[in-house]
């Protein structure tokens, strides 16, 4: 069954980088959805939103101010990486990036497990080994099943992964001098092989405004 396409490009509403408001933010939500269409290769348009000065167009479409939203070309904004990720593989089903529900939460708690170690000025507070602890069993799943989390094909899991991965590595070796253990050999491979992804390389923001999107948090 061939995909039904949109006449129009989609438009997508994501975050501009803090201080330069033409350049891609840090925001590992809008990139999971843009990671999503790039890998679908469906046509969209990006709208840069400057969060700290949201424009007023943008709010009346999306009171909540909050990014991503997409827009299919019906004039309606979605807002939710979740849904919007679920929506665009309803609509252009193919290649399908479906992950099986058996494998969808795989490494679902790394992002919070980053945060808590990141913010952490307290060594034995448990937040290095609740985050090591996470990457082992992400380690464990890619030895049984990778090089992706559903074998040898990228999937949606993966592609909501990637770029909170790339946060985790960006903001812990500059704010922490802290890497991923390299005895986690799969789980450093798995970065090596979605960070140097076309679709990643083109929709990932530049280091330094990831370091800015994460200092403040840092520091408060």
């Amino acid at each position: 069954m061939a995909d039904v396409a949109s006449p129009e490009p989609v438009k997508v509403c994501v975050k501009s980088a803090a201080g330069a408001p033409d350049v891609l933010g840090d925001c590992p939500f809008c990139q999971r959805v843009l990671l999503t269409l790039e890998e679908k290769n469906v046509p969209y348009e990006l709208k840069l939103i400057d969060l700290s000065e949201k424009p007023q167009w943008f709010l009346e479409i999306n009171p909540d101010g909050k990014v991503p939203v997409i827009d299919f070309g019906d004039g309606k904004w979605v807002p939710d990486s979740d849904v919007i990720t679920v929506i665009i593989e309803e609509k252009y089903p193919n290649p399908s990036l479906v992950t099986p529900a058996e494998y969808a939460t795989v490494g679902s708690k790394i992002l919070s497990s980053f945060f808590k170690f990141l913010k952490s000025k307290d060594p034995s507070d448990g937040s290095e080994q609740a985050l090591l602890d996470e990457l082992h069993a992400l380690e464990d799943h890619l030895k049984d099943h990778g090089p992706f989390v559903n074998g040898e094909k990228i999937s949606a899991v993966d592609l909501s992964l990637a770029p909170k991965l790339f946060h985790l590595e960006v903001a812990l070796a500059h704010f922490k001098g802290w890497s991923v253990p390299e005895n986690l050999t799969c789980v450093q491979n798995y970065t090596k092989v979605l960070f140097s992804k076309d679709s990643f390389i083109k929709t990932s923001p530049a280091k330094e405004f990831v370091i800015a999107g994460w200092e403040p948090k840092v520091n408060a």
